[in-house]
C-alpha cells in the first residue's frame, strides 16, 4: 500500500481547502494508494464530514502544533517537535509513509528534507523542479521539466550540469519518457552563446553521457516539444520565467472570464509561428494553470518531497497529492541512486 502524508495544516487556508482537497483526491487514488492526514485531529475529523467523507477513509496522526509562515524555519522545525511538518518528515525518514507534501512554509519544507531526509550521497545540491505544458502539432499537449524554479540562485556549471542527470532520471521514472531530450536555457541555440556561466555549464553538459543533452534552448520554444523534455536553469531564471508563466495564466483567464485567450492579439504573432493552433486551444491553457501541478519537487533527496504553494486552493491540493501519488509509484529516488552509484569512479 503506498501512504501519501499531507500536511493538513499548511497553508494560507488551511485546514479547510486542505482536507477538501484531500476528499476529492480520493475519486482519483488508486485503491491501494491511502492518505495519511497530519495535523489537528479534531478539526481534521469535523472537515472530512463537512466536505461528505469519512474519516475511516484516511489515515489520521494528531499533531498539536504548527509552523508559520512567519517562523523561522530551522528554529520552528526544532522548537516545534510536534507541528505537522516536522512529524511528517519522521514519519517519512521512518517509512511510516512513502511521500510528505505541504503547502505550509516553504523553509521548513527545506529544512526538513535536507536535515531529516537528507540529500542522496553524490548529488552538489539538490533542485526544486516543477511540470510546464507543452505543445506540438503532432503530439498534443504533454509535460516537461523545468528546473531549477526556486532553490539555487548562483549555482555553479557543475551543479547545473548534474540537474540534467536528475531532470532526465525523473522525466524517463515519473513521465514515462524513453529517452528525454535535456537542453539548457540559454539567450541562443547556437554553442558558444550566453554568460561565462551559461557557456561553462553547456560544456559539462556535452561532456556528460548520462542523459541526452540537446544543446541550448530558447525560452521562445520551451512551451512546445520542439527542441527539449527536460530544461535546466538556475533558480534566478527558472523561477522568474514560472512566475511569468503563471502571471499569464491568470490574465487570460481570471480577467478573461475563463473564455478564450484575452491575450490572443498579443500573443500570437510571438507564438503562433511556432505552433499555430494548439496554443489557443484551452486545454494547453488549463494545464498552465499551477492549480493543475499541485507543487513542486524537491529532487535530489532521499525520499519523494513536494512543496505547495502556500495560496493553494482545494484543487491545488488535489492535484498534490495525486502528483506525490505519481512520485512515488516513479521510485526516482531509487533510480537516481543505482544512477549515481554505477558513474562513481573506482577507488
Amino acid at each position: 500500500m503506498i501512504k501519501i502524508g499531507i500536511d493538513a495544516m499548511g497553508g494560507d487556508f488551511a485546514p479547510e481547502v486542505a482536507i477538501e482537497g484531500a476528499v476529492a483526491a480520493l475519486k482519483f487514488i488508486d485503491k491501494d494508494s491511502r492518505i495519511v492526514l497530519f495535523g489537528d485531529e479534531k478539526r481534521i475529523k469535523e472537515l472530512i464530514a463537512k466536505h461528505g467523507s469519512s474519516e475511516a477513509n484516511f489515515d489520521i496522526v494528531p499533531t498539536t502544533q504548527i509552523i508559520e509562515m512567519g517562523d523561522h524555519p530551522a528554529k520552528a522545525f526544532v522548537a516545534k517537535k510536534d507541528s505537522s511538518i516536522s512529524v511528517g518528515f519522521r514519519y517519512l525518514v521512518e517509512g511510516k509513509i512513502d511521500g510528505f507534501a505541504s503547502a505550509g512554509s516553504t523553509g521548513a519544507m527545506m529544512v526538513g528534507s535536507m536535515q531529516v531526509v537528507k540529500p542522496i550521497e553524490g548529488v552538489i545540491r539538490p533542485v526544486l523542479a516543477t511540470l510546464i505544458p507543452t505543445v506540438s502539432p503532432d503530439k498534443g499537449i504533454q509535460r516537461a521539466v523545468l528546473m531549477d524554479v526556486g532553490l539555487n540562485v548562483d549555482a555553479k556549471p557543475e551543479v547545473l550540469a548534474q540537474y540534467g542527470l536528475l531532470g532526465s532520471i525523473y522525466a524517463k521514472s515519473a513521465l514515462g519518457m524513453e529517452n528525454p531530450r535535456v537542453a539548457l536555457l540559454n539567450i541562443g541555440e547556437e554553442e558558444g552563446k550566453g554568460n561565462a556561466q551559461a557557456k561553462a555549464t553547456y560544456d559539462l553538459m556535452k561532456e556528460d553521457k548520462r542523459y541526452n543533452f540537446v544543446g541550448n534552448v530558447e525560452a521562445s520554444y520551451i512551451f512546445t516539444s520542439k527542441i527539449s523534455d527536460v530544461v535546466v536553469a538556475d533558480a534566478f531564471v527558472g523561477n522568474s520565467l514560472l512566475k511569468m508563466a503563471e502571471a499569464l495564466y491568470r490574465i487570460n483567464f481570471r480577467l478573461g472570464g475563463g473564455k478564450r485567450p484575452s491575450l490572443k492579439r498579443m500573443l500570437r504573432p510571438l507564438l503562433g509561428r511556432i505552433v499555430p493552433k494548439l496554443y489557443w486551444q484551452q486545454d494547453f491553457w488549463n494545464a498552465m494553470n499551477a492549480e493543475s501541478v499541485g507543487g513542486l519537487q524537491v529532487m535530489g533527496v532521499n525520499a519523494p518531497v513536494m512543496i505547495g504553494h502556500g495560496s493553494s486552493s482545494a484543487r491545488a491540493i488535489c492535484s498534490m497529492i495525486l502528483s506525490m501519488e505519481r512520485d512515488i509509484k516513479s521510485n526516482f529516488p531509487a533510480k537516481l541512486r543505482e544512477a549515481l552509484r554505477e558513474s562513481k569512479p573506482a577507488e
